[in-house]
């Protein structure tokens, strides 16, 4: 389990939580995503743990199955959790349409949980990313922007998600490279001045940013889209998705290996 961006209570809640869902369906992957998986973590931050199961194989030919995508919130011992799971299949699909949510939780470095079929997955997923994932990261970081502008352009935390959002995505764009790390990014794409905004983020969910440095980032955050826009001008992934086959030929064994 790589945990090393939680305390120790955090562990332990984490791992009770994937050993009591694991027990209701077999995770191929949780991943944790949210603000400790990017960079900016605050005391009060839940843990965003984002997950892919198997379905059994027999549940999908009989007539009941088990719920797409099970969804679990609530606080343990003053820990909030957030968790979500889906189906190996339609995770699948979204990688190819490039679905940058499902391939951070393959991709992605902070795993909790790893089923041993996680490692012959990986790579065929690596080879999957194209340009489409362009148009997940540049769509999400609009609504972000919309929803710090709407919000009064105060909130740290919806402005670093906008940055970390866009500069993921042309990461990913220039150099085929998934890092959802924000701080790893910032002085590669001459942001270094964003990190008076992890500075204010860490001290809290909802710390606020002065009149002055709003208007700055007001003026400044477009810059960020324009990163991405020219990131996927000269992407180094091709404009589709060249192994499908090789990702249905790895489900289909999958499915047979657990009939």
């Amino acid at each position: 389990m790589n945990t090393q961006v939680l305390e120790a209570h955090q562990q332990e809640v984490a791992a009770r939580v994937i050993a009591e869902e694991e027990a209701n369906r077999p995770h191929l992957v949780v991943a944790l995503s949210g603000a400790h998986a990017y960079g900016f973590p605050s005391p009060d931050s839940d843990l965003d743990l984002k997950a892919v199961h198997v379905e059994p194989t027999d549940k999908l030919l009989g007539l009941l199955r088990s719920s797409a995508s099970p969804t679990r919130m609530e606080v343990i011992d003053g820990v909030e959790i957030d968790y979500t799971s889906n189906e190996i299949h339609p995770v699948l699909l979204g990688v190819l349409q490039g679905n940058g949510n499902y391939i951070e939780r393959i991709l992605g470095p902070l795993q909790l949980h790893i089923d041993p079929d996680l490692a012959s997955l990986r790579p065929l997923v690596a080879e999957a990313l194209s340009r489409r994932i362009f148009r997940h990261y540049v769509g999400f970081a609009t609504s972000q922007l919309r929803a710090w502008e709407t919000g009064g352009r105060t909130s740290a935390k919806k402005l670093l998600y906008v940055l970390r959002t866009a500069l993921t995505g042309a990461h990913a764009l220039r150099t085929g490279e998934i890092v959802t790390d924000v701080t790893a990014l910032l002085d590669l794409y001459g942001f270094s001045a964003a990190r008076e905004l992890i500075e204010a983020k860490r001290a809290g969910e909802k710390s606020a940013l002065s009149p002055e440095a709003s208007a700055r980032w007001a003026e400044q955050i477009s810059r960020a889209f324009t990163t991405l826009e020219a990131a996927h001008d000269r992407a180094v992934l091709p404009e589709e998705p060249r192994n499908q086959d090789d990702l249905n030929a790895w489900l289909l064994a999958l499915r047979k290996a657990r009939l």
